[in-house]
């Protein structure tokens, strides 16, 4: 079993950047592949980034490439979501999610553990 806790999310105007981070527990962290999804009111689940178990791969979404930054550190069982340039869209609670298979990795089913979620809120 793997626990996965965000945090980072809050208030911030169009423009800000902000910092997401999703710790999870347990010694085998490197062998997660880890992901960012958003859910804004009202809509499906959407994929946001995904980054390989070594951090050599890394793919985004068309709407926040450029923007946004997935990054990860082994050593502190840690994932990164650098967020810059937000957007009013960009509004949504943040989750991360871990799987050990690269398959569907850009889809929500292809996760399976998920964390609580962090509310990202961009003001325009």
């Amino acid at each position: 079993q793997v626990m996965l806790v965000e945090s980072g999310g809050g208030l911030v105007q169009a423009g800000d950047s902000l910092r997401l981070s999703c710790t999870t527990s347990g010694r085998t962290f490197s062998s997660y592949v880890m992901g960012w999804f958003r859910q804004a009111p009202g809509k499906e689940r959407e994929f946001v980034a995904t980054i390989s178990w070594s951090g050599s791969r890394r793919y985004y979404a068309d709407s926040v490439k450029g923007r946004f930054t997935i990054s990860r550190d082994n050593a502190k069982n840690t994932v990164y979501l650098d967020m810059s340039s937000l957007k009013p869209e960009d509004t949504a609670v943040y989750y991360c999610a871990a799987t050990q298979k690269y398959g569907r990795a850009w889809y929500p089913d292809g996760y399976d553990y998920w964390g609580q979620g962090t509310q990202v809120t961009v003001s325009s």
